[in-house]
């Protein structure tokens, strides 16, 4: 293999901390160690998108938008990266392409660099207008492989996709592996293939969960892989990202080199610590996310989904039913033609797995969700549906065979209207759109506040909001 090093996109500041901690950590825990994180010569860092929108605005009281502006301020050096769901931007529902093109012209403007675009279906269609708009807007485009097993997903179907997606204008294009379920043999075969096959770089994405992700992402790095994404050790492992520090020390000296600085990863983890342990005490970090969890493996269900089905059963009293409902779950994911295990098929699939077994008759109540996922509403599934099944959930209700955006109006003007007098910018408009409940509360609540003058009378405010 030729003697290249390997690039690293530290997700300390996003995904680190949306899957350890709910997405609770503040930009203020986040702006000291910034100065550090820039200098330390990541190929990005993984600041923005997913959950961050949402739990800015309905838990921290915080302006994505200006979380965002503070982080490009403070980190001028490197590439901010963030996370879209394609036409679902970072909401669950299809947005109008108007609004899918507004949103990755601010995400720029307000100072994203790289846009990681995924579809839950890998419906390239779902992708189409995001990856246009970040083309148009000088964006970083990286598409992404939402990665599963199943019958229907094998090398050929991923190799496949990853050439669209190059076709499509990818600049670079990630292996998606959020359930911790690319084994290392299995990454090691892929990223060969892949590297073969298109000419982009290809960067690595998978968590810690099943306790394999240190060495999926080495087996990787072996096999060609240009990046991979790891998190700072005080939030690395476990549902995270592998650590940073961990695999850096591993290749150092190699042909892989990551050139990045231990000593540096290890000031800017004191820190981070520090902000884990505030994290712990707030009740928002429960250690059990560190646990090896191998049911993954078994079933296929992603850990944040395995916790969801548990609370679904205590509710309804039947937690003696867990694993008759873990094996229902592959049951209906067969006969919903295969989705990869994804928000928000995940919680489609794990819903309707646990009202079969509750009702004691498969299907005899069918959740809207489901009936969206068999009527095509949000895009192609990968296999094929029961015929029998969806007729059951939707009777003679046509299927969608087009692209489920094509059938939308533009939205965006509807939007500005709604948000008058709530609004005072374009992005302002956008948070509306995606979240419209919490983003009327948090406008409300934002603009009663007596405008801040200094950074002292900012971290005031900012005190009486966490001691509220």
């Amino acid at each position: 293999m030729e003697n290249k090093k390997l690039y690293i996109t530290d997700t300390i500041l996003r995904d680190a901390h949306q899957s350890q901690a709910a997405t609770r950590m503040r930009v203020e825990d986040m702006l000291p160690a910034c100065e550090l994180l820039d200098k330390m010569g990541y190929w990005s860092l993984e600041c923005w998108g997913g959950a961050t929108f949402d739990s800015c605005m309905r838990f921290l009281g915080e302006d994505p938008w200006e979380r965002l502006r503070k982080l490009k301020k403070a980190m001028p050096n490197t590439k901010l990266q963030m996370l879209l769901r394609g036409q679902n931007i970072l909401g669950y529902k299809h947005y109008a392409d108007d609004v899918v093109d507004a949103f990755v012209k601010k995400s720029i403007e307000n100072g994203i660099d790289v846009i990681r675009v995924f579809d839950a279906l890998n419906d390239t269609r779902n992708m189409e207008q995001a990856m246009k708009s970040i083309k148009k807007y000088s964006g970083i485009c990286e598409a992404a492989i939402s990665y599963t097993i199943s019958p229907v997903h094998n090398e050929e179907y991923f190799i496949n996709l990853a050439k669209k997606l190059e076709t499509m204008g990818a600049d670079t294009i990630c292996i998606k592996d959020m359930a911790n379920l690319l084994l290392p043999v299995d990454a090691y075969n892929l990223v060969k293939k892949l590297k073969e096959a298109v000419k982009v770089p290809i960067h690595l994405h998978t968590h810690n969960t099943t306790g394999t992700g240190d060495m999926t992402n080495l087996m990787a790095a072996w096999a060609g892989v240009d990046i991979v994404d790891c998190a700072l050790s005080p939030l690395g492992n476990g549902t995270s990202q592998p650590a940073t520090e961990a695999l850096v020390a591993t290749l150092k000296g190699t042909e892989r080199d990551t050139g990045l600085d231990l000593g540096k990863l290890s000031d800017a983890a004191v820190h981070f610590r520090k902000v884990a342990n505030k994290l712990k005490e707030q009740g928002s970090l429960d250690p059990k996310v560190l646990n090896v969890d191998t049911n993954t493996l078994l079933y296929q269900v992603p850990g944040g989904m395995l916790s969801n089905l548990i609370s679904q059963l205590k509710q309804a009293n039947a937690e003696d039913k867990y694993y008759d409902v873990l094996a229902e779950i592959p049951r209906v994911r067969k006969d919903f033609g295969y989705p990869p295990l994804v928000t928000p098929t995940s919680q489609i699939v794990g819903t309707q797995a646990v009202l079969n077994v509750l009702s004691g008759e498969r299907y005899k109540m069918v959740t809207k969700e489901s009936k969206g996922l068999l009527r095509g509403e949000y895009g192609q599934v990968p296999g094929e549906v029961n015929e029998a099944v969806r007729r059951k959930a939707i009777g003679d209700a046509e299927v969608i065979t087009c692209r489920p955006a094509d059938l939308l109006e533009p939205e965006m003007d509807k939007y500005r209207e709604e948000a008058k007098g709530l609004a005072k910018s374009e992005e302002d408009v956008l948070s509306y759109a995606l979240f419209p409940q919490v983003a009327a509360k948090f406008l409300a609540e934002r603009d009663a506040k007596p405008e801040a003058k200094t950074e002292d009378e900012v971290r005031t405010l900012i005190v009486q909001d966490i001691t509220e």
